[in-house]
């Protein structure tokens, strides 16, 4: 989600005057996105691995790789450090739990192919909300659909370990557990019913997640803006950016009702190297989209923050920054 992207989604909203819900957030900052590749073939361009690692724990890392350093150390991500202060933690995301932004917080591989892996190192870690897709990286090898290549039932596995399963948006809103594991679909959610929109995977997480009396951590990502913008498709990433943007609008609701959250949104990278342009000649459209890449672009980023703390977001960040100074406001020492 880049610039350009959030202004087709104001357009789309009536004009470019338009205000989402994160235009309301008080303090703003341009995030550099570059991976530790800089110098190798693959230049300045980040995956959404290595961008994760950064946003997660602060350090660069190369392309691929999830929150662990270039000579594969694993380094401790902000979840982590949330866990260790006693807060409770949560992932959402419209793509599967196990994609690379969700995996850079909660998981520690070499390479982000590792879904199964990645999603055994959730469980082990105990983290209290997990929601997306990837239904398949949980389920036994001979189960149909299976991803795995063995026979663990993660599934049965969080049931034991006091987790609520809950696979349709019916049942995400009716389960009262403190530990929630919502598996929506084997791939990518559809985004449509029966399966919950972003926004209300975030309301749950938020309701789940705020009982902790020490705080907690979130990440809820609009996963399919990326995909969407892969495809050069203008529709989709409007509606896309829109979804998450309602969830935004969930989040800061909760957050300026209790007045001790803080939210921050922003990107692991712009896909698809989106402007928007003048229209062909003799076209009566108002303006074009011209996509650059089917790929990622190197633009910075937009980053938005509100609630306290909120001010240390601002100016022209790296990555490794949000990390950085979500541990300073909670006194941790990332490591």
């Amino acid at each position: 989600m880049g610039f350009a992207q959030t202004t087709l989604a104001r357009i789309a909203l009536g004009d470019a005057n338009a205000a989402l819900e994160m235009d309301g957030m008080r303090f703003a900052a341009f995030v550099k996105t570059h991976p530790a590749d800089v110098g190798d073939a693959r230049g300045i361009l980040t995956d959404s691995a290595a961008a994760a690692t950064a946003l997660a724990t602060g350090h660069k890392t190369k392309n691929g790789m999830l929150a662990v350093l270039p000579d594969g150390r694993p380094v401790q991500t902000i979840l982590e450090g949330a866990q260790a202060k006693g807060k409770r933690v949560g992932l959402v995301t419209t793509v599967t739990i196990t994609h690379a932004t969700p995996a850079g917080f909660g998981a520690h591989v070499g390479s982000r192919g590792d879904e199964a892996e990645i999603a055994a190192q959730y469980l082990a870690r105990k983290i209290d909300v997990l929601m997306g897709g990837g239904e398949a990286f949980f389920i036994p090898q001979s189960a149909e659909g299976s991803k795995r290549k063995d026979s663990r039932d993660l599934i049965a596995e969080a049931r034991a370990a006091g987790y609520g399963v809950v696979r349709t948006r019916d049942e995400m809103m009716a389960d009262r557990s403190d530990r929630l594991l919502g598996l929506f679909n084997k791939g990518y959610l559809t985004v449509a019913p029966p399966e919950p929109s972003v926004a209300e995977m975030t309301e749950k997480a938020l309701a789940v997640l705020g009982r902790s009396p020490k705080g907690f951590f979130l990440m809820a990502e609009g996963g399919q803006i990326d995909s969407a913008c892969h495809g050069n498709d203008g529709p989709k990433a409007v509606k896309q950016t829109l979804d998450f943007d309602a969830a935004v609008g969930v989040a800061l609701a909760f957050a300026r009702k209790r007045g001790d959250t803080l939210v921050i949104v922003t990107a692991d990278h712009e896909t698809g190297g989106l402007s928007i342009v003048s229209p062909p000649s003799g076209s009566s459209a108002p303006y074009a989209m011209a996509w650059g890449t089917k790929g990622h672009s190197a633009t910075v980023v937009p980053l938005l923050a509100d609630g306290p703390g909120a001010d240390r977001f601002s100016g022209v960040l790296d990555n490794t920054d949000v990390a950085k100074r979500i541990a300073a406001l909670w006194s941790l020492k990332l490591d």
